[in-house]
């Protein structure tokens, strides 16, 4: 892990300073920034989002996808969690602590958007940093790179009726024109361009894919800083008002990593799947891939709105957090393998 991948939250927490005081002293640049929209698109924010997703995109190889049998309780239990589980139990949780516990703590007006913002946030499984997450635990890197290829290609088609179903349910009006063309600008859009730039740079051989990696990674993290600062710097009001904003959002998003981290890997101990299947596994199915939640957030709702602020707490969150759930799957490997392995058993005798 590099150092802005390992001070991440270091870096956010600065983006959060520095944004509020811009938005302070130039509010005409940020007013300016904001105006700059076609078909409610902000165009600097799309170009910065493209400079942090099409690198990240870069990294999947979607021939992988014919390993998935390979691994397919894993895969399975990851998909579970991923699709039928995590969304769902982010609208409870965002309904229940943000709609009721923590309602009287927060703007009126803008707690309906503060839980479409933690929808959006769950509705889209992790990508690129889910592979520090596996180097970190020792994950099998052939599950890791298959399941995240196959979670890309879902999301293609999945995440935007998902979305719009789990906000029609919480009572927000969906603007679907806005949200498909999110889904064709920060998915479709950017995966055939990765992949096709992909093609290329691996039919140069030698280290070309490995230079262009190298010379965007940095790049990548500096779009999502710059996405922060203008989030931030129009958000500088509110968060002077209310500093409690952000540490109320962040609860029910901790409580989801971790609900999601664990039953992963339950799930998976109760399978009889390898440790270095199952530990990658709950953390894809606790991650997520917050540069698109930021995204689709300001294209739905805008730059100044309650839901680009709960996907932005998201990346505020993702680091320390998605680190503990390292530290513990470590931790409880020898638990697991003796769990797992009479799980095996059990299921091999059962067949």
């Amino acid at each position: 892990m590099g150092i802005f991948e390992r001070y991440l939250t270091l870096w956010v927490a600065l983006c959060i300073i520095v944004g509020v005081a811009l938005g302070h002293v130039m509010p005409g640049f940020f007013g300016a920034v904001a105006a700059a929209e076609i078909a409610k698109v902000n165009l600097p924010v799309a170009v910065l989002i493209w400079l942090m997703i099409v690198p990240m995109l870069l990294k999947i190889d979607f021939g992988s996808l014919s390993q998935v049998r390979e691994h397919w309780r894993g895969v399975g239990v990851t998909l579970f969690i991923n699709w039928a589980v995590k969304p769902f139990s982010m609208a409870l949780l965002g309904s229940f602590f943000i709609g009721h516990l923590f309602a009287p703590l927060l703007p009126a007006d803008q707690i309906s958007s503060y839980i479409a913002g933690l929808i959006l946030l769950a509705a889209a499984p992790c990508t690129a940093m889910v592979f520090v997450w596996s180097n970190l635990c020792e994950g099998e890197p052939h599950y890791t790179l298959s399941q995240v290829a196959l979670n890309d290609v879902i999301m293609v088609f999945l995440f935007a009726p998902l979305v719009g179903l789990l906000l029609g349910v919480a009572s927000i009006s969906v603007p679907w024109g806005t949200l498909l063309l999110s889904v064709l600008l920060y998915i479709v859009v950017p995966v055939l361009i990765a992949q096709l730039w992909r093609k290329v740079l691996l039919q140069k051989g030698g280290d070309s894919f490995g230079q262009v990696m190298r010379m965007l990674q940095p790049l990548s993290l500096v779009a999502l800083l710059a996405t922060l600062v203008l989030l931030f710097g129009f958000q500088g009001e509110q968060i002077v008002r209310q500093p409690g904003v952000i540490a109320v959002l962040a609860v029910p998003i901790l409580v989801q990593v971790y609900l999601n981290a664990g039953l992963a890997y339950w799930l998976s101990r109760r399978f009889g799947v390898a440790w270095c299947v199952a530990a990658p596994a709950a953390l894809i199915g606790a991650s997520n891939f917050f540069e698109l939640a930021v995204a689709a957030a300001i294209s739905l709702f805008g730059l100044d709105s309650g839901a680009a602020l709960a996907t932005v707490v998201g990346v505020l969150v993702e680091v320390p957090v998605m680190l503990s759930v390292v530290r513990i799957v470590k931790a409880t490997r020898n638990w697991y393998e003796a769990g797992a392995g009479k799980a095996a058993t059990a299921l091999e005798a059962r067949q």
